[in-house]
Parts: C-alpha cells; structure tokens; sequence
C-alpha cells in the first residue's frame, strides 16, 4: 500500500515539479509518532523558496484529494534538502564542487573513515576532498557509506 502511494505520488511530481523549475529529491511515506506523515523534498539550481513549498503543497495536496488514494489521516510535509543535504550522486559532488562536506566510508582510506573537507574536484569517477590539514583525498560514490554537505 504505501509503495503504490509513493509511486503515484513520484509519477504526479514528475509531472508537476518541471513546470516550477523544480526537482524531485526524495517522497518518503511513514508512521511517526503522531501520525502518518507524506515528506516531499524538492530541490532547485537557485535553491527552495517558501513560495515553492507552498505551491507543491498545495497542488499535491488537490491531488491526494481527488485521487483519494490514502484512506487514513496524514500530515503533508513539502521542503528542501537543507543545507546540510545528503550528497548521492556525482552530479551533487560536481554542483556542489567548492563547498564543505562529510563522508562515511565503508573502508580506511589514509587511516580515515570519517572525511571531512571541502569539494576540490570531480572527475574519471572520483571525487577529491582538501581536508582541512592540507592533504588531499580521493574516493569513488561506491567506497563511500553516505556524505552530506556541512556548514
């Protein structure tokens, strides 16, 4: 059941978000402790505005309505990543070139497994890390266990 709603859910903003200039970063579906809970992250080049969070609530809040696809109450959350985003994919590292980020690796890379530094290049599928001693490090998406941006 609720894979069915994450899947129509994604289907209509894929759909919707282009129009605004927007995309789509995550849909999760879960119980929390109050309640059942829709969180929708977007994201955009020149970033989120609350203007933006409200006109994706809005319209996908019409649209849960006449689909009427979820049969208990729900709370409808619309956001951005945050500036302390999660980093994926090499085209996160590739936009967010210049800035600080942390890395969990599954394995040591120099004696580390835990990197933190900011984003000196991309490219030949590794992304290169200046760590704040100076030295430099390099890994691939698929040594890493998760990044995030830091501030």
């Amino acid at each position: 059941m609720s894979q069915l709603i994450l899947d129509k859910v994604q289907s209509f903003l894929q759909t919707l978000l282009p129009t605004l200039g927007l995309v789509l970063f995550e849909v999760q579906f879960r119980r929390e402790g109050h309640g059942w809970v829709l969180r929708v992250f977007i994201d955009a080049e020149s970033g989120v505005s609350l203007d933006h969070c409200s006109i994706v609530s809005r319209e996908l809040g019409n649209f849960l309505d006449v689909e009427d696809c979820i049969d208990h109450a729900y709370h409808l959350e619309v956001s951005s990543p945050g500036l302390e985003r999660p980093l994926r994919s090499i085209g996160d590292f590739i936009r967010f070139q210049g800035k600080k980020a942390r890395v969990k690796l599954h394995n040591e890379v120099d004696d580390r497994k835990v990197l933190e530094g900011v984003i000196e290049a991309v490219g030949e599928g590794l992304i290169h890390l200046k760590l704040a001693d100076g030295g430099s490090v390099q890994f691939s998406l698929e040594m890493m266990n998760k990044a995030r941006l830091t501030i």
